[in-house]
Order: structure tokens, then sequence, then C-alpha cells
């Protein structure tokens, strides 16, 4: 008899597969060959034992689903965790997080502040992101060593001082140009911190870099309402207005938070194609705002999850962002219908994958896609009963369930045990850059 022979088969269990249909498969098969799903069948009707496998892993009790996706994070900021908390955002950024970042931002800082944020992610689920920082290329190669698929956003900011544009460019242009193609689970690409802290220079010349290389432009955008003012003040109109007349709103631009839209700033949203990456918890912390998920979707624009930096968030954990982001609706709008579970559970996966341009590629268990597959143990007392995957996912379910991540058809996670960072050592690593962040604002003038 001619066996079927996989990389990977992953058997058992009820597979959640986020396609178009958004399908359930009870004890499916799922054949993984050179990193992409080959295969997706019911065992009734092809028995496990007429596959072979280098690895197989039984998912008997479990949920198998889509990797979550991270549509905006800064990830070296775990460094700054819990260090400058329940602070207004424009005190926090100029008093606090500026500061911090003049003194101790460095190539070695970025990597390590990296790794632990991977780990992090990994263990609770997450197999892609989307990250904006400087010194980018130390995030790169961290998410090389890591196994983890990534867009890195090489971050640009005109504080304390503006670059002329042919150095804007010249920078942004090296970046792509050395991360492109190394990787098919990296992709360089371009972030301005902001309307109210970028020159119109430094936002178009970045713009035009990203359209060139047809990558990714993240920026923040109306996160809260005093930069909407600082906006107004300096050029007559709303941030997004703003951004849509220098024209670098696209397809290719993912326009972050969103919390302070006007009705017909949604219309320039879908006119131009701009994705929204939401990040209810940190807008919560920081009461910068809740934007208008609902109404957002209602008109076609694609929004997706995001945690931001864990310095305002504090965690990397997208089962406590959809939580959160299902519930912090139908509270502001009081209405308990409105993003309902199945909406949110598309928002961190497929139509994640959506705001990064990746939806062909991931963000679903379909024939053809990368295999970026998690794997939850629904045997914890907080999962039983299991009506609907879907509302236990949201309101029932944490990163703690996750106990495999494929990424790319590579295990890089069994049985809570990371097989691609050594947490110990990234542990110790950035602890004693905390003691040195801890030393230096304890020495500061008060």
């Amino acid at each position: 008899m001619q066996h079927e022979e996989y990389d990977i088969l992953i058997t058992g269990g009820l597979l959640l597969t986020m396609s178009g249909d958004t399908e359930m498969v009870k004890d499916p098969v799922i054949g993984i060959r050179s990193g992409r799903i080959e295969s997706i069948k019911k065992s009734h009707a092809h028995p496990p034992h007429l596959f072979r496998a280098k690895e197989l892993i039984d998912a008997s009790g479990c949920l198998i689903m889509p990797g979550l996706v991270n549509t905006h994070t800064h990830l070296p900021m775990v460094c700054f965790r819990g260090m400058a908390d329940d602070l207004p955002l424009m005190e926090w950024l100029q008093n606090h997080i500026w500061p911090a970042e003049t003194r101790h931002v460095s190539r070695e800082m970025v990597y390590a502040g990296s790794m632990l944020a991977m780990a992090e992610m990994i263990l609770s689920g997450t197999t892609t992101f989307c990250d904006a920082y400087f010194y980018e290329s130390s995030v790169a190669r961290a998410t090389l060593a890591s196994g983890m698929r990534g867009i890195v956003c090489q971050g640009f900011i005109d504080l304390p001082e503006e670059n002329t544009p042919s150095r804007i460019i010249e920078i942004a242009e090296r970046f792509i140009d050395r991360w492109r193609d190394k990787s098919p689970l990296l992709i360089p690409a371009l972030a301005c911190h902001a309307p109210y802290t970028c020159t119109e220079g430094t936002l178009v010349c970045i713009k035009s870099v990203a359209r060139k290389a047809g990558v990714p432009y993240n920026i923040h955008v109306s996160e809260t309402k005093e930069e909407v003012e600082i906006i107004r003040s300096r050029h007559g109109k709303s941030p997004l207005r703003y951004l849509r007349d220098i024209d670098v709103l696209d397809g290719h631009t993912i326009a972050v938070h969103c919390n302070w839209l006007e009705d017909d700033e949604i219309d320039i949203l879908r006119t131009y194609g701009v994705k929204v990456s939401h990040n209810p918890e940190s807008s919560l912390k920081l009461a910068a705002g809740i934007a208008p998920v609902p109404k957002l979707l209602r008109n076609a624009v694609v929004v997706g999850l995001g945690t931001d930096g864990t310095a305002s968030n504090n965690d990397l954990d997208l089962f406590g962002e959809m939580d959160t982001a299902a519930k912090i609706h139908k509270m502001a709008q009081m209405d308990p219908t409105v993003m309902d579970a199945k909406t949110v559970v598309k928002m961190a996966t497929i139509e994640g994958a959506r705001v990064l341009g990746l939806d062909e590629q991931i963000g679903s268990i379909e024939v053809g896609k990368w295999a970026d597959i998690i794997i939850l143990d629904m045997m914890k007392p907080h999962w039983i009963p299991l009506f609907n995957p879907y509302s236990q996912l949201v309101y029932a379910a944490s990163g703690a369930d996750v106990t495999t991540s494929i990424i790319g058809g590579r295990v890089v996670m069994r049985n809570r045990e990371l097989l691609s960072i050594d947490l110990p050592a990234v542990a110790r690593e950035v602890k004693t850059i905390a003691d040195a962040i801890a030393e230096s604002i304890v020495s500061q003038p008060s």
C-alpha cells in the first residue's frame, strides 16, 4: 500500500480553519510538507495509519487553529515593562519613555528585548507580528533566530532633531535592501512614529521608499485627543486628513490606534484601502480613547488586533486582547451584540493577516498556505463544557492554554517547551539591562 509522506502529521481534536466559511473539522488529519499545509482530511475517511510523517502530533482533546497575528507592537520595549505605569500618554512618552530610550536603547538591548518578547508571544500563541522600533536590524536578527514570522519596520522620528531627506531615504533603502529575501519568515518594512513627531518631509520620504519597495508603511494615527489637537493647530486639519493630503495613504498603509476618528474619516480609510491596527488594552491603560471598530467593520475597513508595546500594555498575550476588544465595544455602545466572538477571532487571525498583506499566505488553515498553527488544550476546567469554540477562545481561553506552536512548518514550541529560544539565558540578559535602567532612574536628579 502506498503511503502519503509528510514532515508533520497532526491528528485528532477539533480544527478551526478560519477559512472563508470558517469551517470546523472534527478529528482532522493535517499533513505538512516543506513548511506548507499539503492536505486537510477527515480521519473517518482517511485514517492516520494511511499516512507517514517524520513527526506525529496527537491533538486529541485539543483545538487546532491558525497562529495569532499581532499587527502592532514595539518588542524591545519589554525592557521598560512596568517602568512608568498609570500616566497619560504624553507625560509617559516625554518624561519617561523617550528619556529612557535615549539613554539605554542599543543594538544589544533591542536584540535581547526582542528575543524575550518573541518567547512571550510564542508561549501565548502568536506566530506572526508587525514590529516598529529603532535598530530594527536587531529585531530582524532575533526574528530569524527565534523562528517567528515578522514584519520588521525600521522606525523614524524627528525628535530631538531632523535628518536630511537624502539621509532618511538612504537609511530606509539600505534597511529594505539588507533584509529583503533573507527568509520567507521575514519582511522588512518602514514606520513613521506619528504625524506630530515626524515632519512632512520625513513622512513623505519614508512613504516614497515604502511605495517603491512595495512594503507596509506603519504609523500611529489619532491615538489621543491631544494628538488630534496638535495636528489641527499645526495644519488646520485632522491627522488622517493631513496624511491624505500629503499622499501617504494607500492599501499598504497601516494606521495604528485610530481612536479619534470622525465619520467622514472612516470613508477616507475605506476609499484609500488603509488598514487599521486596533490596540484596545494599551489605549485603555493610557486612557487614550476607544477606536470606533464596529463602525469601521460595518464600512468594510480591514481591522486587526495588536498589543502595542509592553511598556503600555503590559503583555503580549493576544487572547487577553481578544477578550478586551470584544467587551470594550459592547460597553461603549451599550450593546452586547456588537463585536461578537467570531468577529474578534477573525481579527486575531485572518483579518490580522489581511492588515499585514499576508492573507494569501497565513491567517487560516488551508491547503497551500504556510503551516502557522497553534494547538490549545481543551481539557482544562475553563474549557468545559464547550458549546461554541469562538466564545471559548475570546471569553475563557488564555495564552497559557497553547501547548504547541508551529511556524512555517517548524515546531517552535512543544508541550509548552520553547525549542528555538533559550529562555533562561535571554531572561538573565534582560534582567541585567533592567538593572541598569533602574539604576539610572534612581540616580536622576529629582
